[in-house]
């Protein structure tokens, strides 16, 4: 199992040991077993239950299955991240921070991490921010403190510098979907200006001109990346009121069917949709389903039965940033000093007929 260290200094054992004892928590009224109690069930001395449930040599086996009985009627278990603190390393964890645990673009995003970093017999510890800045440095700090041996993160701080003297001690640190400001660290992310590129231009193709987006929260890299390239294909096309019909901060689907409803209700309206991610997409195909003759839409990420929906996508690989996040972070466990990487993952167009509807 690879294994997580670093220079720093720890504490000592005997307060470890107090601190997760205190901090036990319990289903019962009865204490968590202990090593202790093991022994005495099996009859043997504290030091042969030790040497026997850390997997030590040179225990008869007689011995051996007396503790692992008594182990198992008291449901005893070792505490992993003692063991590990007392032999002077970081636990076996890595910790990932996303922005949104409703959204299931997260949830793919940490099973290709998971399933790389299970490869390297590290876990993988996730905790949701809510796109909330001061929960993200709560949620860092704890991280850390339970002795992650990485961090993996996406973002949604304005400033990294706090994390500088945490890689500085050891703990790498790569982020995923939205690039660190203030620091320079692996970053994975999708070629964002590109695709919402391609999603403008193949509305532009089906002969719209009235092209409406429903962007997500407008601090976000991601909501800028993805205007500036619907700005860029439909400047180029000679369209430039082109701002009328952006509408912003819509980061659920409840918000993105307002915008919508609103964009729908112009005296012109947009004879087209560009929804900048699978949650807006969502709350857009729910303000639409009544219209007879609803306007074509192109979103940014696929989504579980968009293909039943006949949904237009802009479509990429989420399991492949976890993964390849997840790749880069061993490869600094592992002692790698090269620079900082940046990667961008590729995006295609999908076409399922909900963006090649012609203007109405």
């Amino acid at each position: 199992m690879r294994r997580c260290t670093a220079n720093r200094t720890f504490p000592s054992i005997d307060s470890v040991v107090k601190t997760l004892h205190d901090a036990t928590v319990t289903t019962s009224q009865d204490p968590r077993p202990t090593m202790l109690d093991v022994a005495r069930l099996a009859g043997v001395s504290l030091k042969t239950a030790s040497r026997v449930l850390n997997g030590e040599p040179h225990v008869a086996a007689g011995t051996a299955a007396k503790v692992h009985t008594a182990a198992g009627q008291l449901a005893f278990r070792l505490n992993g991240i003692a063991r590990e603190l007392r032999q002077g390393a970081r636990s076996t964890s890595v910790g990932l921070i996303i922005s949104d645990v409703a959204n299931p673009f997260y949830a793919r995003v940490a099973r290709g991490a998971e399933r790389r970093l299970r490869s390297a017999g590290l876990q993988l510890i996730t905790a949701s921010s809510d796109e909330d800045a001061d929960s993200e440095r709560k949620l860092t700090a704890e991280l850390l403190e339970r002795r992650v041996c990485g961090l993996l993160i996406t973002t949604c701080l304005s400033d990294h510098a706090h994390l500088e003297i945490e890689r500085r001690l050891g703990i790498p640190v790569t982020f995923l979907d939205r690039p660190p400001v203030g620091i320079v660290a692996d970053t994975v992310a999708i070629d964002n200006e590109v695709g919402a590129r391609l999603a403008a231009q193949h509305l532009l193709d089906q002969g719209h001109r009235r092209i409406g987006l429903i962007g997500d929260l407008s601090r976000l890299t991601t909501h800028r990346e993805r205007v500036a390239g619907f700005q860029s294909a439909l400047t180029e096309a000679g369209v430039d009121d082109w701002e009328r019909y952006v509408r912003a901060d819509s980061h659920d689907s409840e918000s993105a069917g307002r915008s919508v409803r609103a964009l729908m209700a112009l005296k012109q309206p947009p004879t087209a949709l560009f929804t900048t991610n699978n949650r807006i997409t969502i709350g857009a195909l729910r303000a639409l389903r009544d219209r007879a003759r609803p306007p074509a839409l192109v979103g940014f990420d696929d989504f579980e039965l968009a293909d039943l929906l006949g949904v237009t996508v802009i479509s990429h690989a989420p399991e492949d940033m976890g993964a390849i996040g997840a790749g880069l972070l061993l490869a600094r466990l592992d002692g790698s000093s090269a620079g900082a990487h940046s990667e961008r993952l590729p995006v295609r167009l999908i076409e399922r007929g909900s963006g090649e509807r012609p203007p109405a």
